[in-house]
């Protein structure tokens, strides 16, 4: 149901992802085990273009990465065949708006 370049895209978009997950779990784990508070985060956050930029790359390529998947369930699964190139279009917009809106939020 997939065809080949959606499958390179949505590959190339996994490997993009692997380190930023790696190193959001080991930034997680970090600011847990110091004990510091939302509050506290936020302060280190806000106003860096780093974390924005890795962040934003994140985002990108998540939302890349889910429409495309969730373009192959719904048509190895459903059956739908018309409308997925719309449902990828709209999936991976809304997912990019939401998901930058967070970006912008805390940095």
């Amino acid at each position: 149901m997939i065809n080949r370049p959606l499958f390179i895209i949505q590959r190339l978009s996994a490997l993009v992802m692997v380190p930023l997950v790696f190193g959001h779990l080991a930034l997680m784990i970090y600011a847990v085990q110091g004990g510091l508070s939302v509050d506290e985060i936020l302060g280190r956050t806000q106003g860096s273009w780093f974390w924005f930029c890795y962040y934003g790359v994140f985002v990108l390529a998540a939302s890349v990465h889910g429409a495309i998947g969730l373009r192959t369930i719904c048509g190895e699964w459903l059956g739908l065949r018309r409308g997925l190139d719309m449902l990828t279009w709209l999936v991976a917009a809304s997912l990019t708006c939401l998901g930058l809106w967070a970006v912008v939020a805390v940095t």
